[in-house]
């Protein structure tokens, strides 16, 4: 199946409003509503656009003057793990991973309020009732999944993750804060590389990179990164 199969896809851009990452500037984005037959179809070739599902929504940045945000995906078979990273998978080996369908549940809920408390505190997503919670982890009209974590049965960590036809979308994740040193949030990229790579994908779809913010960095330790400028994929790109 591919989108010249189907009509043409209706695109929209949002109504210009401020930042959420830099107070001093303004953001807008342009979305596609993904629901229909062909769902599916047209997360894959969005994705290899650049663009990020959210809910039923596909959507990429088109601030009116920023450029800060930039796709990027890891290349996995030429993914190499580095001595840090090697030191990361060590302290989490005793944790269990498990694949499982996209469904919300109590405990997740319980442990996404503790993420967001501690590390997200004051933030929109902390208002976030179970239902609310519900809609982020279900509403998708395409394939997705939970990458569970545990350590015994306490449910330590969660990602929520796209499966598309060339690797996978790394939507959302949270973890047990009080587990901060195990670099959880590292650890379960890694798992996703791995999953990815037995499964002879090319490709981890991390989101977006910020240039300018310090808490968007990490994703630039997942080499080698392909990111997503003037409309292909590329090995670098400059300010």
């Amino acid at each position: 199946m591919n989108q010249a199969e189907h009509s043409l896809k209706t695109f929209y851009t949002t109504k210009v409003s401020p930042c959420d990452y830099f107070p001093d500037r303004l953001e807008a984005k342009t979305a596609a509503d993904l629901n229909g037959a062909a769902a599916q179809a047209w997360a894959n070739v969005l994705s290899r656009a650049g663009f990020r599902r959210s809910h039923n929504l596909c959507y990429i940045p088109s601030c009116p003057i920023c450029h800060a945000c930039v796709s990027v995906r890891i290349r996995v078979q030429d993914f190499k793990t580095s001595k840090t990273m090697k030191k990361v998978i060590k302290r989490n080996c005793s944790t269990r991973l498990s694949v499982v369908p996209n469904v919300a549940t109590a405990e997740q809920y319980a442990l996404f309020k503790v993420y967001l408390e501690k590390r997200h505190a004051g933030g929109e997503m902390e208002k976030m009732e179970f239902e609310e919670y519900r809609a982020m982890i279900e509403d998708s009209p395409i394939e997705t999944i939970l990458l569970e974590l545990r350590e015994m049965d306490k449910l330590i960590a969660v990602m929520l993750t796209d499966v598309l036809d060339d690797g996978v979308s790394a939507v959302y994740s949270f973890f047990d804060p009080a587990a901060e040193k195990r670099s959880l949030g590292t650890f379960m990229i890694l798992e996703l590389i791995r999953l990815t790579k037995e499964h002879r994908l090319p490709y981890v779809y991390l989101g977006y990179l910020i240039r300018g913010l310090s808490n968007m960095a990490y994703k630039e330790r997942f080499k080698p990164l392909e990111y997503y400028c003037d409309g292909k994929w590329v090995a670098s790109f400059a300010d």
